[in-house]
């Protein structure tokens, strides 16, 4: 009895261990396969500020927006992110600026400053979208966040696409495979619970 037991746990605890492998897999590859497409807006998922400045992780996502800008892929920005916990002054804030900085026109860009969470910045993008007559979504982030974001943007609703930064901060093997293990944990909860 005590060997079913066993055995069967053995193939619970496999079969497990290959549903993981092949979703963080699904994920990584997900953000790796850049098309380009044009959208009315891109949608600039918030990160940490350092001050009054973007993080080097919000800088590249930033930067990515602008370009597709002044390429003439989206014609409208909306930088989400709301106050971080010891910051003063809201991601999307920050972005604005920085944008502006860049060349962006002030009129093109749009911002909500009151999420907390991926899912609350493009719920809150798609509530400034809704009377703007903006239909096509670029949704721009991390490549191994992408995957998750875009599922959660056509669960809202959103025709959205993923357009992953072509740099990124997560370039070392450890730091890729963190940020890998904890969005593959984050898209099974968003899975299961929908949040």
């Amino acid at each position: 009895m005590k060997k079913w037991i066993t055995w069967i746990l053995l193939v619970i605890v496999s079969a497990l261990l290959l549903i993981i492998i092949f979703t963080a897999t699904s994920i990584y590859t997900y953000g790796s396969q850049s098309k380009e497409i044009k959208a009315d807006v891109a949608i600039v998922l918030g990160a940490a500020v350092w001050g009054n400045q973007p993080s080097p992780v919000f800088r590249e996502r930033i930067n990515h927006a602008v370009n597709l800008y002044k390429n003439g892929n989206v014609s409208k920005i909306i930088f989400t992110g709301g106050v971080g916990e010891n910051d003063k002054i809201a991601e999307a804030t920050v972005g604005k600026k920085y944008a502006i900085s860049k060349g962006v026109k002030d009129a093109d860009i749009l911002i909500e400053t009151e999420s907390r969470t991926t899912y609350q910045n493009l719920k809150n993008a798609q509530d400034i979208a809704a009377n703007k007559n903006i239909n096509k979504f670029l949704i721009v982030s991390d490549p191994l966040h992408l995957k998750r974001a875009v599922l959660m943007a056509k669960n809202l609703g959103l025709n959205a696409y993923p357009s992953p930064t072509p740099t990124t901060r997560y370039r070392g093997f450890q730091s890729q495979t963190e940020f890998l293990a904890r969005e593959t944990y984050f898209y099974f909860v968003y899975l299961i619970f929908k949040i």
